[in-house]
């Protein structure tokens, strides 16, 4: 049984999307001047692949829902391994 979630940080978060998206790259930064409670990720996960956005998001959704119930606010941008590099250029 896992341990249940009791607050979220940068590292919670990262630590969740690679392990349970398998994330090869996340940005996640806390945006609420340093309260904790507003959190926007990039994240880039080959299990994304031919998934719209709206599959994209109920995806990680799913993922950290324990994370963002925690939280006021929460963004995501996620973005398969090819529309992470095109962005890059």
């Amino acid at each position: 049984m896992s341990t249940p979630v009791t607050s979220v940080t940068i590292e919670s978060l990262t630590e969740a999307c690679n392990e349970r998206l398998g994330a090869t790259h996340v940005e996640a930064k806390d945006i609420s001047g340093g309260c904790g409670q507003n959190f926007e990720l990039k994240i880039v996960s080959a299990m994304f692949e031919g998934k719209t956005t709206l599959q994209k998001h109920r995806m990680v959704n799913e993922a950290l829902k324990d994370q963002i119930a925690l939280v006021h606010a929460f963004s995501q941008k996620s973005f398969t391994p090819a529309q992470w590099e095109a962005q890059q250029q």
